[in-house]
């Protein structure tokens, strides 16, 4: 009995967060949430900071370096995201299509979703579907009506390095990926700027 529990501890024991700019110093942070660029119009977040668990920031990494290689970099808008923000968010959109219920917690709660975007090398960005947070079909992860051809290449270029790397992308949001076992982590409150080294 007392193996069973501590194998049940150690599966879901914590890996420790890191900052993701860390690992990947050519990413371009534009974490919308930490501006009043967003859909809530203000400002919640009181840092500029892409959290992420360690092994899910090496999985980030790994994709990275994936997309270096056809000469493009990643844009990050949004990592781990304090479940006290969840329910801000609920509140203006209680859709669970796009919003997690925060009674259950949200991937990016746990510390293993990003949304995320491109960029050229040079940091231009790259065509997309539509805007970060755009709560609309043409925002869907295999939308084609009203999506330019160029967006949908882009948009298959992000996913495929993602999803080498493991992650899997939400239906209803092309920028939003989650870590293949994120649900084994717990939802934390942790204050952005409190929450990794």
């Amino acid at each position: 009995m007392i193996s069973l529990l501590l194998g049940a501890l150690l599966a879901t024991a914590d890996p420790g967060l890191a900052d993701v700019t860390r690992l990947i110093p050519d990413s371009v942070l534009d974490m919308r949430y930490a501006t009043a660029d967003n859909f809530l119009h203000r400002k919640v977040y009181p840092v500029s900071r892409c959290i992420l668990h360690r092994d899910v920031a090496e999985r980030l990494a790994r994709a990275a370096l994936r997309l270096r290689a056809e000469g493009y970099r990643l844009l990050l808008w949004d990592c781990y995201r304090p479940r006290s923000v969840q329910w801000e968010m609920w509140k203006l959109v209680s859709d669970t299509r796009y919003v997690a219920d925060p009674r259950r917690g949200s991937n990016h709660n746990r510390a293993a979703a990003v949304d995320l975007s491109l960029v050229t090398a040079d940091g231009r960005q790259v065509e997309m579907p539509t805007a970060f947070d755009s709560f609309e079909e043409r925002a869907f992860a295999d939308a084609v009506e009203g999506v330019s051809q160029e967006a949908q290449q882009n948009r298959a270029r992000l996913r495929r390095a993602m999803v080498a790397e493991g992650f899997r992308v939400r239906r209803t949001e092309w920028w939003h990926f989650d870590a293949p076992d994120a649900a084994r982590y717990p939802v934390l409150d942790e204050p952005l700027d409190a929450a990794a080294q």
